[in-house]
């Protein structure tokens, strides 16, 4: 089976999504003839196109954008769009993470990839909502099942075995297993470490810009 990864991140490297699309090749490798693509500008190359259509299945994973996809793979989305797929029995699966710890906040992004496998005429597959994306790359390594990611790792189990025997399932929202009000925590220490790391002050993130 021929299965195609794509990190659709802005980020070049440490991303969440690529760090999700990992885990995932862990339950596809020794089953599936796995490619790795990355989607990082506004368009993609005609062999890259090319090379997606022979696929069996396509497995998108990008960051949660303003409620959306990532303007730039939505682009790459709308190419894909006017592309000649002479195979419309690819299945479309999608793992969107977010910054929010509820992992439902993805719901509207993977609304909009289920509508473009419409569009497409492809099967979409179902598709995987993450909540607690920002901590994922700085989270301890962990056997599969076990820590603050168990809940994910769970899920993205559930989505290989579908993906292995051409079977969609149902949009599915989960969070890292980490109070809600401690990931805020580290949250807003995270922001602060990063606005300092940047020449600026802590009071600076509730400033308003002066009016003319």
């Amino acid at each position: 089976m021929k299965i195609a990864l794509i990190n659709g991140s802005p980020k070049t490297k440490n991303s969440a999504s690529g760090i999700l699309l990992e885990d995932l090749k862990s339950h596809l490798s020794q089953k599936a003839e796995i490619t790795e693509i990355k989607l990082q500008k506004t368009f993609i190359p005609e062999e890259i196109a090319a090379e997606l259509k022979t696929m069996e299945a396509l497995v998108f994973s990008f960051p949660l954008y303003v409620d959306g996809i990532p303007a730039h793979l939505l682009s790459c989305l709308i190419q894909l769009e006017n592309a000649h797929w002479q195979n419309r029995e690819i299945y479309i699966y999608g793992i969107v993470n977010c910054g929010f710890h509820e992992g439902v906040q993805a719901k509207y992004a993977l609304e909009i990839l289920q509508n473009w496998c419409k569009k497409t005429e492809l099967i979409w597959g179902g598709g995987i909502g993450a909540g607690g994306g920002g901590g994922l790359a700085n989270m301890p390594s962990t056997k599969n099942g076990h820590g603050p990611k168990a809940p994910i790792d769970k899920a993205l189990q559930a989505m290989a075995d579908k993906i292995l025997q051409n079977k969609r399932q149902k949009n599915h929202y989960v969070s890292v297993a980490f109070p809600r009000f401690l990931y805020r925590i580290a949250a807003q220490i995270g922001w602060r470490q990063m606005i300092k790391a940047n020449g600026g002050k802590t009071k600076d993130l509730g400033k308003r810009p002066e009016e003319p």
